[in-house]
Parts: structure tokens; sequence; C-alpha cells
């Protein structure tokens, strides 16, 4: 299997053992960035070539994705599959399930057939009746019908906590029973993945008024703690905008010096949230800059020129926060509103595919709220022989590996500006039960809060990560 990683071959080897042995589902669980598409194709070619099989169905959460696999299947398998006359198969997106009727199904009946499910954490449910539509679709139509099924994740629970569609748990852990594992721990030490340095930016000065009285937090962390504050509220604030976009800019004009294709990536929270940020990014940080949503019709154009053009940034709502393979992709800006586990992991697969260009780094930036520094550390759990040691510097608490110098420039970009102004959303208004007005300052005192993960040169073999959901 020339061109295969090592991963690669061993998972499509194990498969190919488990289906002789009559095994019918197959569940791999492989961090993203480490190219499970290319092993599917792989797994699809031999069970082909060995006359296992008849056809291959791949099933995605996009577009885009759909049309990717579509492209790397028929490059291994020199075969369209694109479901006309004569091809070997088709890609699908999971959506597209809904619409096809018994005679489509009836192919898995009158044909040995593959079916890939891509990211199939997306599908939910055990049982028809306790399934979403994803799920149910795939339980009535496929299971027990498929030849042979083919269930992919990189991150292989839900934030509903509803169990996985296809997979096996273990009864003592009630963890995912995966036929075949490759960690983030690994994916870096064979230099299939960039190592990822997470940026949380603070705030030192934050003033609250409500009732007339005026409260001070020297950090996101107290303001949450101590009021009912919108996290997008933070997110809508032009101050941390400007100081967001300035540092993860910086860091990205430094990397295009080395590596002139370098990309980076805004995961915004609305349209109107990822337009006021492309404004931002063109008239104070004079760059230029791409906006993907699912209501622009021509965002699957854009994303195509993207990812082969040398344009620095693009801003995206819910378009490529998974899946999407874009591998000059080496910054992330991560100011969407979902603050789940699963969303900020595949958000940060964005940016953690290697390439051959010179510099490998890899910079998540975020706001320092609880949540996402819990889902950074977590990511030691991962890394697990990582460590971290705390010191004191001028801009803040700075997390860092002992030993190294991963200390970014620090600098606020433009003036305050009126920190009541809105930029997008409503952000002087509560969530709570009696809509009490409150105001709320930023100041332009920031401060950087850095994660950087280094992996030894040792791996150790863990158990898959137990479900979470932090909300």
């Amino acid at each position: 299997m020339a061109g295969l990683r090592a991963w690669q071959t061993q998972c499509v080897e194990k498969a190919l053992t488990l289906y002789k042995q009559g095994r019918r589902d197959f569940f791999c669980l492989a961090c993203p960035g480490a190219g499970k598409t290319r092993m599917a194709a792989e797994l699809a070619a031999r069970l082909l070539d060995q006359g296992k099989i008849d056809i291959v169905l791949c099933f995605s959460p996009s577009v885009t994705v759909s049309e990717e696999i579509q492209r790397t299947f028929e490059r291994r398998i020199a075969k369209p599959l694109d479901g006309n006359l004569g091809a070997v198969g088709v890609s699908l997106t999971y959506q597209a399930m809904a619409s096809k009727d018994e005679d489509f199904w009836a192919l898995l009946k009158s044909m040995r057939t593959l079916v890939i499910f891509d990211e199939i954490h997306h599908c939910a449910g055990s049982t028809p009746e306790h399934a979403n539509a994803w799920g149910e679709a795939v339980l009535v139509n496929i299971q027990d019908r498929a030849e042979y099924t083919l269930a992919l994740s990189g991150t292989p629970w839900r934030s509903d906590r509803l169990p996985v569609t296809l997979a096996r748990y273990s009864d003592e852990s009630n963890q995912v029973a995966y036929d075949y594992s490759y960690n983030l721990a690994q994916a870096v030490e064979d230099r299939v993945c960039r190592t990822p340095n997470m940026v949380l930016v603070d705030n030192n000065a934050i003033t609250f008024e409500q009732d007339g009285e005026t409260s001070q937090y020297g950090s996101l962390e107290a303001l949450f703690n101590a009021r009912n504050v919108r996290y997008d509220a933070i997110l809508s604030q032009p101050s941390f905008l400007r100081h967001a976009l300035g540092v993860a800019d910086t860091k990205l004009t430094q990397l295009r010096t080395v590596n002139p294709q370098s990309a980076g990536l805004v995961v915004a929270s609305t349209i109107k949230h990822a337009y006021a940020i492309a404004t931002m990014l063109r008239t104070e940080f004079h760059q230029q800059v791409a906006v993907v949503h699912h209501g622009a019709p021509e965002a699957q154009q854009v994303i195509s020129r993207f990812r082969t053009s040398s344009s620095p940034w693009i801003v995206s709502v819910g378009m490529i926060s998974e899946g999407t393979d874009i591998p000059r992709l080496q910054v992330c800006c991560h100011l969407s509103r979902v603050k789940t586990e699963l969303y900020f992991r595949q958000v940060l697969g964005r940016i953690l595919r290697r390439t051959d260009a010179v510099n490998q780094q890899a910079w998540l930036f975020a706001a320092a709220i609880p949540v996402i520094k819990s889902f950074c550390l977590g990511l030691l759990e991962d890394i697990p022989f990582a460590e971290l040691q705390e010191k004191s510097c001028e801009n803040g608490l700075e997390l860092t590996m002992p030993g190294t110098s991963v200390r970014p420039d620090i600098s606020t970009f433009g003036e305050p500006g009126d920190l009541n102004s809105e930029i997008c959303g409503e952000p002087t208004q509560s969530l709570g039960q009696n809509e009490v007005p409150w105001k709320m300052r930023l100041s332009d005192t920031f401060s950087r809060r850095l994660i950087t993960l280094r992996s030894s040169p040792l791996y150790h073999e863990r158990p898959l990560m137990e479900s979470r959901d932090v909300t």
C-alpha cells in the first residue's frame, strides 16, 4: 500500500481481517487531520480488488466534505464515484439520505455494498425509536443490509449524550469500543499532525454596571463566575475583537514570512458577526478576507478557490468547522458562540494537518472563558506526557512548557474606541429571566494566557477519552 502512513496501513489490514472473520461493522477513531478519508479509500479499493463488494456508498456531514471524499476515492480507485452509469458508487451528504426512495436502498439488497460514514457522531441513536433523523435512516435502511460498514470519527461523542449510531459501548465504562484508534499523541509523534498551541485572550479591567452599581473584574473568568453574562456579549465587543484578531493576524503574518501560503480561519457566531469580523480585518489590518456561510449561494466555490489561493484569511459560519481539508490553514481564531468540546476539537482539527512547508506551527486563539480553558487543558489527556508550568509575565499568566521559549509578541492594535458600540448582537441584554439591563466595558488592557503542548518521544497507549459535554 504505497503512499500510506503506517497507521493507515495497520487500520486497513485490521479491517480486512475482521471482515474476513465475519464482522460486518468496523469503527475507526482517528484524530482530525490524520487522514481518515485516504485510509477509507484504500480499504474500499482493496475490497473491490478482492471481489468482496460491488459498490461503495459514502455519507458525510456537508457538500464540501462529500466532494472531497469523491475526489480522494476516484484518485485511488480510478473509477467515478458520482452515482452515474459506470460509477463504482456515490458520495452523498447525510441530509441527502432523506430524499432517497426504496429503489435506492434496494441496492443494498441486490449488491454487495461497503457503506462508509464520515464523522459518524452526527448520527445518533441505537434504535429507530430513539434516534435523530440521520441515525434513523442508517438504522432502518443500512444496518444489517450492507455487506460491510466503516464508521469514522475524530470526536466520538455527542453534546446531547445520545449514543453514536453503529458504535459499540463498553458495559463497564460506557466508552466507545472502537476497532482501531489513532490519537493526537500518536499523530504528533509520527509527524502526521501539527502540535497545537492555544492562546487564550483575557481582559484585566472589566467594568460591569447594573442597577446603579459598578463592579470591577480582573478576568473574564471572574466576570462569568460573578454575573449572568452571555458569552456572545464578549465576542461582540469591538475592543475584544480588535485585540483577538490583532494577535492572531500578527502570528499569521509571522508565519507567512516563512510560508507565504499560510492562512488563517476565523470561526464566527452569526452571519452578521462574520461580516463585521471581515470588515475589521480589511479596514484595520488591511488583509484580504473571504467569507463563507450556508446562506451564500457560492460558498462551496469560495472554499475551493481559497484552498488553492494565497489569500491570508477566511471567515466562516458553520462551514469549515469539520472535515473540510484546507491544509494551508495554520491559525484559527475561535469566535463561535458554540461551546461544546466536540465543536472545539473539530475547529482545532482544521489547523493540525501537516504539509511540506518549512514551518509547521499551529495556533488557535480564543477567549479565556472557563469552558474553553477546560477544553485546552483537556488536550493534555490526549498528550499525557506534556507538562505545563506557570510563571508570571508582564501581560498576565503564561502557561508554557519548561525549557521552551514560546512567547509570541503581544500588542494592542488600534484605539479602544467606543466600548459601548455594537458590532453584532445586543451585548447589553442578560440571559436572566427578569432581563435586568446591564452594561459592560472592557478596557484596552488585555492579557494573554498561552498553553503550548509538546509531546515526548515516547508514546504509551491510553483508552479512548470518556464522552463529555461542557456547556
